[in-house]
């Protein structure tokens, strides 16, 4: 039997963000925004409910949606609330269907909170499960694509109105490519909805129960500081992840290339890694870890800095010099790892061809 539907409450935004910012890799927008915008949704009223997967009918049509830019944009250019619903609807309106459900393209960051205000928006549950597990800075890098979603119709909507639908496109990177450049003409931040997807495809594809486990990662962390508990080896306990590195930011380079954050992040090591160097490849989202040289955690692996005192996840452009940061690794979903996967998210489609994929 399916699982019952959940109620979120205000009282789960602070955990979903702080677990979204976590399994978000560094990416997927600034968490702290989308959850202020989620909050006031919820204070005007709205009810929203979490769906489990395996509560999906076959038949149903599941809009897929998320922002899609640089996440340094999302600070400095606030969304005005309406844009992926206003992506949704174009989707509707072109594939000539009604949505019954909203999933999340990527759990992590703000895009774990844009399906909840869609869902809020349209009245419609929104399911608990994503296209990655965490993040990645590209269309095709879900689950959904990966295993034959089709590319269009989708379409794409910024804060001032304008909406682009892509009605007829050949695979999913030309996607990517056609609403990468509309999202750097719309100021590198919008909102993006794909093509209506069937019930029986998306519990066969999605990464199953990440809302919920994004919230109660969240817990895990505010109970920790609570009880004056160390919030980095509770947060390794709770979601079996590995403390790889930890150390002080001593260099941060980030540059707006092509409408993504790309750059590095140079950490000295600090207790047992002092003496060693520590650097971390960014394109939104945190790519390779290298330790003297050595990669040692690399994606689709899900690589995540914590500020060492307090157990905050910290998005890629909220990195500055002086923080002292721990560097955990987690394993990713086993449907980021197979051969057909490895293609579309391991190291060599972000320009690590010398890089061979080991699995945490």
């Amino acid at each position: 039997m399916p699982r019952d539907f959940k109620i979120l409450e205000e009282a789960d935004l602070q955990p979903l963000a702080l677990g979204a910012a976590l399994l978000g890799t560094g990416g997927g927008g600034n968490p702290y925004i989308g959850m202020l915008r989620t909050r006031e949704l919820l204070r005007k009223g709205a009810k929203i409910e979490i769906m489990p997967l395996e509560a999906l009918p076959d038949d149903a049509w599941v809009g897929e949606c998320g922002g899609i830019g640089a996440p340094v944009v999302g600070v400095e250019k606030v969304e005005e609330g309406g844009e992926c619903h206003r992506a949704m609807m174009a989707v509707e309106e072109a594939a000539g269907v009604k949505m019954s459900a909203v999933i999340s393209a990527e759990i992590g960051g703000a895009n774990s909170m844009e399906p909840i205000i869609v869902a809020g928006l349209a009245g419609l549950p929104v399911v608990d499960g994503d296209g990655m597990g965490r993040a990645f800075p590209e269309v095709q890098m879900t689950t959904f694509f990966i295993y034959g979603a089709k590319p269009s119709p989708a379409a794409i909507a910024d804060e001032k109105g304008n909406v682009v639908v892509f009605r007829h496109v050949v695979d999913m990177f030309w996607l990517e490519k056609f609403a990468r450049n509309v999202s750097v003409d719309m100021g590198a931040g919008a909102g993006f909805a794909v093509a209506p997807m069937r019930g029986d495809f998306i519990r066969k594809t999605a990464v199953p129960g990440t809302v919920t486990q994004a919230i109660s990662i969240g817990n895990t962390v505010l109970n920790a500081r609570r009880k004056h508990q160390n919030v980095v080896e509770r947060i390794v306990e709770e979601t079996g992840a590995k403390l790889f590195f930890t150390g002080k930011i001593t260099d941060i380079e980030r540059n707006l290339v092509g409408g993504f954050s790309r750059g590095t992040a140079k950490i000295s090591g600090l207790g047992n890694w002092a003496g060693s160097e520590g650097e971390i490849a960014i394109q939104n989202e945190n790519l390779v870890l290298w330790v003297d040289g050595e990669a040692v955690i690399m994606v689709p692996d899900l690589i995540m800095n914590l500020e060492l005192e307090t157990g905050e996840p910290i998005t890629t452009e909220m990195l500055r010099y002086g923080q002292r940061v721990a560097v955990i690794g987690l394993p990713v979903h086993d449907l980021m790892k197979t051969p057909r996967a490895l293609e579309i998210v391991g190291p060599a489609a972000f320009g690590y061809p010398d890089l061979t994929f080991k699995p945490l």
